[in-house]
């Protein structure tokens, strides 16, 4: 175990971001296990908060494991063979099913706002951890469409082949962790467990960066 829980590992991801403090970054946690992550560094940071959601595209019979996912403004990322499993019309079920996911969770944890404007500015990127990636990619792709100036993915734990695969898709990639077992996100956190939307809401109404 490396971290207690994902307000410990939020707290010492900060320090490892000590550099963009007081710059006016944008961080954008990807809910719901990002949010408190990205909270930690917010705060530690003085940066601007929000929410990026995204949603993994999960394959019908194993809901626990994904072939893509899709952003909040439709930026899609698919693993192009695992895709080969499923139908087109599948594929645009799934797709359908996560992005009104999507509306119900920008409703309830964003209270229907917008996303801050990314044009020009700096954003890190924060989830509680990577496993195959999707998410973060998709993410990625979405700061891309709104024209970020320059795009951080921090996480306290990620494989190494997404570690490799994610740092060529961005500026900068902070990672505290990448175990040579590495299985899951869940393995290096001694308080693991599933976050619902009225502990983001909590989260939230503490008060995360300015």
């Amino acid at each position: 175990m490396f971290f207690t829980d994902r307000k410990d590992a939020g707290k010492k991801l900060a320090h490892e971001l000590e550099r963009y403090k007081d710059k006016d970054v944008l961080v954008l946690a990807i809910p719901r296990g990002g949010v408190e992550v990205g909270c930690e560094v917010a705060k530690y940071l003085h940066s601007s908060f929000s929410l990026l959601v995204t949603r993994k595209l999960p394959f019908p019979d194993n809901p626990e494991s994904g072939f893509g996912a899709i952003a909040e403004d439709g930026s899609v990322f698919i693993f192009s063979d695992a895709a080969l499993w499923l139908s087109q019309k599948q594929i645009d079920k799934i797709m359908e099913e996560q992005t009104e996911e999507i509306r119900r969770r920008i409703k309830t944890l964003r209270k229907g706002k917008k996303l801050p404007d990314i044009s020009g500015r700096t954003v890190i990127l924060i989830d509680d951890g990577l496993a195959m990636g999707s998410t973060m990619s998709a993410s990625i792709a979405l700061c891309r469409n709104k024209d970020a100036g320059r795009i951080v993915v921090a996480v306290p734990v990620a494989g190494r082949e997404v570690v490799k695969d994610i740092g060529q898709m961005v500026d900068e990639m902070v990672v505290l962790e990448s175990p040579p077992d590495f299985r899951a996100v869940a393995q290096v956190y001694l308080n693991w467990y599933d976050v619902s939307d009225s502990e983001v809401l909590k989260i939230l109404e503490s008060g995360c960066g300015k």
